[in-house]
């Protein structure tokens, strides 16, 4: 399978990395730091799991899409305030049968991706794994665990089931849905639990749990989210959101988040599609959300402001 990953970051360098595992797959990374482009096509991308440093080099990182062409699937890993930008820039990889994928945090990016290649192209999931960029081609894979894709629709498709397959062949433990939609709002409750206060306060996921007042600020806008889902008429998968997202510090602990991340580097974060979002459709349905509006403030002060 000719395969694109749109956005090589620490996600999508971790999924490139195992999918280029397989020989019948041709991997290659789109991605606009030249600097990481030009390590792993000099020295393969570097992944740091389990204490053991580990190699890839059948992979072709670049930032010109013309080179690569119509792909058979494009995962699109970058943040979501560059969805619309990576996919006009990058339009070339995509044909008239290209199947493009999102599992980036977040909503609002199935929407912005169907504007551009038609909804009938589009598939969702979300992935518990965890990583972070540790430099130019070196990144360390901080987190197993399960990702979850399915059709738009909810049908059972053999796509969907070629992909999944696709993916349990590189090792990266996947399972089909017939409820994508919730699955999107699951993260996003996992999201808004975990990335700002992480931003905030700039610890590991797993520290979070150690401060009982950043515990229960956590809780509180999981709550608030909750309460904005069901209003909508989700059904989540989980009965205690609240304390999966606590397992979820847990699994990922000694991860930094994406939002964290963004912070440190002083880039501008994803707040806006997280607990922004919250905010947003929370006021849509007549539901306050003080605690989330606390945390976007937050963030989008720190990012203003570059503190």
């Amino acid at each position: 399978m000719k395969i694109a990953i749109v956005g090589a970051g620490a996600m999508g360098c971790l999924y490139g990395a195992k999918l280029s595992k397989v020989a019948t797959n041709q991997v290659f990374f789109l991605d606009v730091w030249q600097e990481h482009i030009d390590a792993i096509n000099e020295n393969g991308l570097i992944m740091e799991e389990n204490g053991t440093i580990v190699k890839y080099k059948c992979l072709i990182a670049t930032n010109d899409p013309m080179s690569i062409g119509p792909v058979d699937l494009a995962i699109i890993f970058v943040k979501s305030t560059l969805t619309k930008e990576a996919m006009m820039k990058n339009n070339s990889i995509f044909g008239p049968e290209t199947i493009a994928i999102t599992l980036q945090n977040g909503l609002g990016n199935v929407d912005i991706i169907s504007e551009s290649i038609g909804s009938k192209n589009v598939l969702a999931g979300t992935t518990a794994h965890g990583a972070t960029m540790i430099g130019p081609g070196k990144m360390r894979h901080a987190g197993v665990g399960k990702t979850i894709i399915g059709e738009l629709t909810g049908e059972v498709t053999e796509r969907i089931n070629q992909i999944e397959s696709v993916f349990n062949e590189a090792d990266i433990e996947t399972t089909v849905s017939d409820n994508v939609v919730s699955l999107v709002w699951d993260k996003l409750l996992i999201n808004v639990g975990i990335n700002a206060l992480t931003g905030i306060t700039r610890v590991e996921n797993g520290r979070l749990l150690n401060y009982p007042e950043i515990e229960q600020l956590l809780e509180l806008a999981v709550v608030e989210a909750m309460k904005v889902a069901e209003s909508k008429g989700i059904k989540l998968s989980f009965a205690d959101p609240v304390g999966h997202t606590k397992d979820v510090c847990k699994a990922t602990a000694v991860n930094k988040s994406s939002m964290l991340q963004d912070v440190i580097k002083r880039n501008k974060t994803e707040i806006e599609m997280i607990n922004g979002a919250i905010v947003k459709e929370g006021k849509s349905m007549g539901i306050d959300t003080p605690v989330n509006l606390v945390l976007t403030n937050i963030i989008k002060f720190i990012q203003r402001y570059e503190i």
